[in-house]
């Protein structure tokens, strides 16, 4: 669906849920909260302008791909989509300029990711919605694990979630990525993270120290503020949630009808 507002941006929707926002003639424009938060730490993982290997699972319209190719050039970038039909719509009406390191593969993400070589990858970035809901494979203890194999030891992992009050789900991705990595954040909008409404949240993982602060100050400046946990505020979010495994492990639950809603 094209926007009225900007020439050449684009909305994609997937069975009436939105998925991915491109201007193409501003690939550094993110409409969507969660993709501004994911930008924000994307921003802040490495000195500025510094290229980056990054594999995307789920790639939508590819909206941080084209943004990271803007921000980072140079960077070498894998897109992971099981939707054929999908990758083939937008390279048809929304190609990547040619020369930007984005490279397509049709294919299912965890599949990809346990093929991926080790310490392939400085980011991971997950994505990727069944509809409107995160597939129950991609949010297992194995499927951490197979993400930190991936990563190199300064790497860092990101997650687009969403959930709602009593946050059962999210707290057990929380629960599930602690058990694999050192460092954990969460960015979500505060009366998301209150329980007063459905919502995204990003979820942050690392090996090393995160630079919460920076990325602190950038979510709280940005047109819609959200909140950054971190630490003691993160641990009592989890509570006694445990890491989930693989024939325990279930798809995030089904938004409220209009949640994710156009317009």
């Amino acid at each position: 669906m094209p926007d009225v507002d900007r020439e050449r941006a684009w909305l994609l929707t997937v069975d009436g849920a939105p998925q991915s926002y491109v201007d193409l003639d501003e690939p550094t424009h993110l409409e969507f909260e969660y993709a501004r938060r994911l930008g924000h730490v994307l921003d802040t993982v490495a000195e500025p302008g510094r290229p980056l290997d990054v594999l995307h699972l789920g790639g939508g319209a590819l909206t941080l791909p084209r943004y990271l190719a803007a921000t980072r050039p140079g960077s070498r970038q894998d897109v992971v989509e099981a939707d054929h039909g999908l990758l083939d719509l937008v390279a048809e009406h929304l190609p990547v300029p040619p020369g930007t390191g984005i490279t397509l593969h049709a294919a299912d993400a965890r599949a990809w990711l346990e093929a991926a070589p080790a310490g392939s990858a400085d980011v991971v970035i997950a994505d990727v919605f069944g509809g409107s809901r995160v597939p129950a494979h991609l949010t297992s203890l194995a499927y951490a694990r197979e993400a930190v194999r991936v990563l190199r030891a300064d790497g860092v992992y990101l997650a687009n979630l969403a959930d709602a009050a009593p946050f059962a789900f999210l707290r057990s991705q929380l629960a599930t990525f602690a058990a694999e990595f050192e460092e954990l954040a969460l960015i979500a909008e505060p009366a998301v993270l209150r329980g007063r409404r459905f919502g995204n949240a990003v979820l942050v993982a690392a090996h090393h120290p995160l630079d919460v602060t920076a990325v602190a100050r950038r979510t709280a400046s940005d047109a819609f503020p959200a909140r950054v946990e971190h630490g003691p505020g993160l641990r009592r979010f989890i509570g006694d949630a445990g890491p989930v495994r693989d024939e325990e492990a279930v798809p995030s639950p089904e938004p409220p009808e209009g949640a994710f809603g156009i317009g």
